[in-house]
């Protein structure tokens, strides 16, 4: 019997066996017992094969000489630019404390732990420079970041402090910006003066960091890590038809009835278009830029082109941007002002999927290649289809009709109309990271 290898070992045998995702993974998993030369000496060879010129550049000065300071500074921003900021992290901090009056060094390091969604962090090197005044920190980006970083880790206080103090942008590049976190920290303070907005609190953070309404918490390990949302969520039909029953209550709650249904061009989002506006008995319409008072369905924001995705980046006067489903640990560019779901996977009721049987065992259910027409109309059926409630609750792992007993309706109109003042307003920026709310994430 072979002995079990330690990382170093593993990590050189997956180099050799040519898996990029299988190296960062490792590393990840096992950062700690490398060291800056031999972290390099890794990043050096992998950066090589698959061509990323910069960072094998880099790396390799790291790996030839560690005290080298430009090169361990190249090394962390390239690290950043390459998906890599993990890697980043530990050799940005060593810098930082042989170098504390840097202030590129802490950008790079805060930019890191920004890119890993480790804000409370960056928050604190941010307000730590602040208070020992090693780094002359500036209004921006600095002082920004502080704000923008305290709130996603959760410190809604010291965001609008820090934000209430920002002086105006030196330049009119960054008034997205600071519009951005000043909407956000209104958000999160109207939503907090209403009784909501602890660590747990998933609808109400996700209405803080986006604007958007999320229609449904799921059940399901709700008390082992998910706080509310799904992994990997496979959809059907009459869960297309819950949610687009929820969206219609939202809208007529908020007293924002949309006059048509803008089509987008993916099947998917077609079929759940179609669906919508036979519910609303509105008509619908391919989409063709920003409309007025139109709401915009799409089963999956990812599905669209870039130059989609970007005429909907500004919001047309009563304009609604319906997501189904919504990637929570790879959001679209453009949030969704309502999303049904924040899932990691989702499986649409018409994709292919397998079903087990006990007396057969598995069994392969081919993808219903119908057209977006025939996929709606099933939609709808099933919003008319009185089909009682699974009988499993939350508590036991449930099935459809659990997420209804779990998270009632009643709750959501309550949150929505609460909302509605600071719903629906400015553009949509994009939100990559997923909060204060931990999550269970799946590889």
């Amino acid at each position: 019997m072979s002995e079990p290898r330690n990382a170093h070992e593993e990590v050189m045998l997956l180099l050799d066996e040519g898996d990029p995702g299988a190296v960062l993974r490792r590393l990840r998993q096992d950062l700690d017992v490398f060291g800056t030369a031999e972290l390099a000496g890794v990043l050096a060879r992998l950066a090589e094969r698959t061509g990323f010129e910069d960072l094998a550049e880099s790396a390799g000065r790291v790996a030839a000489d560690p005290a080298d300071l430009q090169a361990r500074y190249d090394f962390g921003y390239a690290c950043v630019e390459r998906g890599a900021a993990f890697a980043a992290v530990p050799v940005l901090r060593e810098l930082r404390e042989e170098v504390p009056g840097s202030p590129a060094v802490l950008r790079e390091l805060v930019s890191a732990l920004e890119d890993e969604e480790r804000h409370a962090e960056a928050a604190d090197e941010l307000h730590r420079a602040l208070e020992e005044g090693g780094a002359p920190l500036e209004d921006w980006p600095d002082r920004y970041l502080l704000g923008y970083n305290a709130l996603l880790a959760g410190r809604v206080d010291l965001a609008a402090e820090v934000s209430g103090a920002l002086a105006p942008p030196p330049d009119d590049a960054w008034l997205p910006a600071r519009e951005r976190l000043a909407a956000m920290v209104r958000r999160a303070l109207a939503v907090r003066e209403n009784g909501g907005l602890d660590l747990r609190d998933l609808r109400g953070w996700h209405f803080a960091l986006t604007g958007g309404l999320l229609l449904e918490l799921s059940p399901f390990g709700y008390d082992e890590g998910m706080n509310g949302r799904y992994a990997m969520a496979g959809d059907d039909h009459g869960s297309c038809a819950r949610v687009l029953n929820r969206l219609i209550r939202v809208l007529e709650a908020t007293g924002r009835r949309p006059e048509a249904v803008d089509l987008l061009p993916d099947r998917a989002s077609r079929a759940l278009g179609l669906a919508a506006a036979g519910l609303l008995g509105v008509p619908a319409e391919p989409f063709t830029g920003p409309r007025p008072g139109r709401l915009v369905v799409a089963y999956d924001l990812d599905e669209s082109p870039p130059e989609l995705l970007e005429a909907l980046r500004e919001r047309a006067p009563g304009q609604v941007l319906f997501e189904r489903a919504t990637c929570w640990t790879d959001p679209p560019p453009v949030p969704a002002d309502v999303t049904g779901w924040l899932a990691q996977t989702v499986l649409p009721p018409w994709a292919e999927s397998m079903r087990f049987l006990p007396e057969t065992g598995p069994e392969r259910i081919p993808a219903d290649d119908r057209p977006a027409e025939a996929l709606a109309e099933d939609i709808v059926a099933a919003a008319a289809a009185s089909v009682a409630p699974d009988p499993a609750g939350p508590e036991s792992g449930g099935g459809r009709g659990g997420e209804a007993r779990f998270d009632p309706e009643e709750r959501l109109l309550a949150f929505a109309t609460g909302a509605a003042g600071l719903w629906l307003s400015g553009s949509r920026p994009p939100m990559p990271s997923s909060g204060p709310v931990p999550g269970n994430r799946f590889a």
